[in-house]
């Protein structure tokens, strides 16, 4: 019912690695093996980078509007005496003209309140364009790569994003 020759097992080698000889009803365990792969990092040093600035001075002339305020003091002679229980005037205003009250005491035989003067103050604005010659200063990076045996091999001036002409 079987082949007596079926059943017989040949030794045969496979990649170097010799077969065994396993008879029908025998188990034979064979070893898995696994193959794992490790990564390892080291730093190394390829180069260097040489950062230095260069300051240089603009000149430039800026232009501006200038606002100026100015005041004229006009002395207005009042001399009125205040009765007895009059409220002394208050600093007001009438038509743009800021008043100033100037009060003084003064003594006779009784003591009154006497407006001796106001003070009116007019205000008035001008503008101005002003020109001023002015001398700013500019900063650029030169960044320059340098091998690990110190020699510069390439610089690069990437250009500014601010700069601007007069």
């Amino acid at each position: 019912m079987s082949d007596p020759a079926a059943s017989q097992t040949k030794p045969s080698r496979t990649q170097g690695v010799e077969a065994a000889e396993v008879a029908v009803g025998e188990t034979l365990t064979i070893p898995v093996v696994v193959e794992t792969a490790r990564i390892d990092k080291r730093v190394v040093e390829t180069g260097r980078v040489r950062v230095s600035t260069r300051t240089e001075n603009v000149d430039q002339v800026l232009r501006e509007s200038l606002r100026s305020d100015m005041v004229a003091v006009t002395r207005v002679a009042i001399n009125r005496t205040l009765p007895e229980g009059e409220v002394p005037p208050v600093v007001r205003e009438e038509d743009e003209v800021t008043i100033i009250p100037v009060l003084e005491e003064i003594l006779v035989v009784e003591k009154r309140l006497v407006l001796k003067e106001e003070l009116h103050i007019r205000r008035s604005s001008t503008d101005e364009d002003v020109e001023v010659p002015v001398t700013l200063r500019r900063q650029h990076a030169v960044v320059e790569r340098v091998s690990p045996d110190g020699h510069a091999s390439e610089q690069m001036n990437p250009p500014s994003t601010q700069e601007t002409t007069p």
